[in-house]
């Protein structure tokens, strides 16, 4: 199967996508967008491959190498992790920080990402941490400081637009999902339920947590409705519980992600915006 070289970067133009570019020999060259180039008719090693993510990286390019007859067409569906990946933060940090404990929930939260840490667990005693706090909280997290990725909305209305189904799936809270399922359009969301007394947070989730295996179910379940292949979904995210679920994927995209998950993803989005998946299947 011959491959496809995408290169692109929001401050990157053609002339220094080319001089990247060049150090694959490519046959030919296509202009995907201002900021994205096309590259067909090389060969293909892991070598190259390598010589050509060293020097993007450095040039503050992403460079994705795929199937070159690869397209949105092949996709019938694209689920996402929610924190820091369709979202700008972790929820769970923000709202610890209405009670003074951001450092401390977000020092776990980054260990769990490394896969330093079991999910279960950090979630569990991160969530603790939140005993007493208002709920009327989370409304403020939502409101004064969620934000969507770069590019994400611009992602899913292309995607929606080709007819793809949406996924969110979250080691998060459906506080947030369920707002952005109505915000967005989204067909399917899944995450965890934090239990709530009185208009003050217990401290405990209500029922099983979304960890890395519930997130793989959940794509293998959503696939199974829909009547689809698991390798017909495209999985996008960021920290080391997405790694089942982006394992089971035809696609797996790492956006802004950590080391380990960058090194096992087909594509990864270091500086490009969620979009960058439009280019690198267009």
């Amino acid at each position: 199967m011959s491959k496809k070289l995408v290169l692109q970067g929001p401050a990157a133009d053609q002339a220094a996508l080319a001089q990247i570019a060049a150090l694959a020999r490519p046959t030919r060259t296509t202009e995907v967008h201002a900021h994205a180039l096309r590259c067909d008719g090389f060969d293909f090693t892991p070598e190259l491959k390598a010589q050509v993510e060293t020097a993007a990286h450095a040039a503050g390019i992403d460079a994705t190498f795929v199937d070159a007859d690869l397209t949105l067409a092949n996709f019938k569906l694209v689920a996402m992790d929610m924190d820091s990946t369709l979202i700008t933060i972790e929820c769970i940090d923000e709202i610890a920080d209405m009670q003074g404990l951001k450092p401390q929930v977000s020092a776990i939260t980054e260990a769990a990402m490394r896969g330093e840490l079991d999910f279960s667990e950090s979630l569990t005693r991160r969530v603790a941490l939140l005993e007493g706090l208002p709920v009327d909280a989370l409304e403020r997290v939502y409101e004064e400081r969620l934000r969507i990725s770069l590019g994400g909305e611009a992602m899913l209305q292309a995607v929606q637009a080709a007819g793809l189904k949406t996924l969110l799936v979250s080691g998060g809270f459906t506080f947030f999902t369920e707002r952005l399922k109505t915000r967005l359009g989204l067909d399917y969301t899944h995450a965890n339920v934090l239990e709530a007394a009185g208009g003050v947070l217990t401290g405990k989730v209500v029922g099983g947590i979304v960890d890395a295996e519930e997130k793989k179910r959940t794509v293998e379940r959503v696939c199974a409705e829909l009547g689809i292949d698991t390798k017909q979904a495209i999985v996008m995210g960021d920290g080391a519980n997405d790694l089942k679920m982006m394992g089971v994927s035809g696609l797996s995209v790492a956006f802004r992600a950590k080391p380990v998950v960058r090194a096992q993803a087909d594509v990864a989005l270091n500086v490009t915006g969620l979009d960058g998946l439009l280019a690198v299947l267009a």
